[in-house]
């Protein structure tokens, strides 16, 4: 429940940020800082999340990350300047970037192998959703209600998931054991590991976030969040492997060869969902006029069926080897965006959905076994470190995967745009024969054929978009194929 409103909350705003902005008396570009100011914090949080879990216990640790999660939201629906709203969702990101690194820890301790595929298929659902509804429940509650209760409507779920967790969930005895020798050696706080990743992370999503609206490298503040970013990364490689005994980020475990790779292929997963998410009601709104709540409709029914999907993938990877699963799911995501390139400016929203419907069949199939091979062969104690690195990249995915759609569609856009305006000239037939079908170089028939312009060179950059992410899953199969085989005696991670 927590991580489904944690992750709901990185979109649900997306579509309120007019009313926000509006609200407080401040500027829509000053607005966007809402969206950035929180992904910033969780990016901050996440790496750390494994070492923090390890000092204050994990079952405390994910009580506190709730708890903050909780108030801030509250404190975000009160706000009433953005200074505070921007203030209260830095605190609120912070909170909610512990929740799903703990969350997974948990399922590869707790569940018996048998249950493990499960385990993770039912807690995928939230991750999945969570972003296809919040652009529509946004929408919904912003144009009913108000865009406070985008932020109340988190305090009774954090509540009941605080009551939960407080009855229901125990560490493990080796988790107990781990905080106890850690407290009786003497807690030792890497804060030079805690700037440097501070740095990166915080640096490297202002980059992704900012980027296209700042013209990327054409920007001074781009270049120097870059350079920022670039020495934070270098700092905390160096200081983490070289320096430091009790690394905060523990980078050495990426020596783990499924970690490694299942990290670079979660990075994919957050790549694909992300991006397609932002750019089916993107082309909805702008190209086919349709309202926010109902350009978030087109993603609904993909929701329907990847409730039905998720438990199925679940059953599958206990009885098909992971990386053929993986390999079948690529293979239907790639057929949904190869679908969605061939697409034209009148498509019907049945087209549409049946689109991300497809998508959605595939997506599990790919989710599903990717998790089970990152924990198939973890050191014993190490499930807290490797689910931080794992959701840490699923998220990077995601802001990287907006800020290379959103850029390409701008980019594409212009191109198209000269292309076609090149052709409009007294010397191409076509055209001369197009004015004079209208009637005449008239101004009312130039503004007329200007706009038309606009609208296919848009289109034409959408299906661009999607034939680039198309080949980038071509390529992606590839990858999987080459993972080793995992034994279905591996599939889980012991409970020590």
């Amino acid at each position: 429940m927590a991580t489904f409103m944690e992750v709901l909350d990185t979109s649900i705003a997306n579509v309120s940020l007019g009313h926000i902005a509006g609200n407080l008396g401040a500027g829509q570009s000053e607005a966007t800082w809402v969206l950035t100011s929180y992904l910033v914090a969780n990016a901050i949080i996440i790496p750390i999340s494994g070492w923090l879990s390890s000092v204050l216990g994990r079952k405390r640790f994910y009580m506190i990350c709730v708890a903050i999660f909780t108030v801030s939201s509250f404190l975000c629906g009160m706000a009433t300047s953005l200074g505070m709203l921007l203030l209260f969702r830095i605190l609120q990101g912070a909170g909610g970037g512990g929740l799903a690194p703990s969350e997974q820890a948990m399922l590869a301790d707790t569940f018996p192998r048998r249950y493990f595929g499960m385990a993770f298929a039912i807690y995928g659902m939230s991750v999945v959703l969570a972003p296809a509804l919040g652009p529509t429940l946004g929408g919904w509650i912003t144009d009913n209600y108000s865009w406070r209760w985008i932020f109340f409507m988190n305090v009774p779920v954090g509540l009941l998931s605080l009551f939960l967790t407080g009855r229901l969930i125990q560490d493990p005895p080796s988790a107990v054991e781990a905080t106890k020798r850690e407290r009786a050696s003497g807690i030792r706080v890497d804060y030079m590991g805690f700037a440097f990743a501070v740095l990166a992370f915080g640096c490297l999503q202002v980059v992704l976030d900012k980027g296209q609206e700042e013209d990327w490298f054409g920007s001074t503040f781009i270049c120097v969040f870059a350079g920022l970013m670039l020495i934070g990364f270098v700092g905390l490689i160096v200081w983490e492997t070289m320096v430091v005994k009790d690394p905060i980020v523990d980078i050495p475990l990426l020596a783990n060869a499924n970690l490694a790779t299942s990290m670079v292929l979660m990075l994919v997963v957050g790549f694909i969902l992300n991006s397609t998410t932002v750019l089916i009601p993107l082309f909805t709104q702008q190209l086919l006029g349709y309202s926010a709540t109902w350009a978030g409709e087109v993603l609904m029914p993909g929701g329907l069926v990847l409730m039905l999907m998720f438990p199925l993938a679940g059953q599958l990877v206990r009885h098909v080897q992971p990386k053929y699963m993986m390999a079948v799911g690529l293979v239907i995501l790639t057929a949904s965006l190869y679908h969605l390139s061939g697409f034209e400016a009148q498509v019907s929203f049945e087209h549409l959905a049946w689109a991300r419907v497809i998508q959605c069949v595939g997506l599990p199939l790919f989710f599903i076994p990717l998790n089970t091979i990152a924990y198939s062969n973890l050191p014993a104690g190490k499930s807290n470190n490797a689910s931080a690195m794992i959701n840490l990249m699923r998220n990077l995915g995601g802001s990287i995967g907006i800020a290379v759609a959103t850029t390409l569609l701008t980019r594409r856009t212009q191109i198209h745009q000269a292309d076609i305006a090149a052709s409009a000239t007294h010397f191409y037939q076509p055209f001369v024969n197009h004015m004079h079908a209208m009637g005449g170089f008239t101004q009312k028939n130039i503004v007329g054929f200007y706009d038309t312009v606009q609208v296919q060179a848009a289109m034409l950059s959408y299906l661009d978009v999607f034939k680039i992410m198309t080949v980038v899953c071509v390529m992606v199969i590839g990858l999987v194929l080459m993972l080793r085989r995992v034994e279905h005696s591996e599939q889980t991670v012991t409970t020590h």
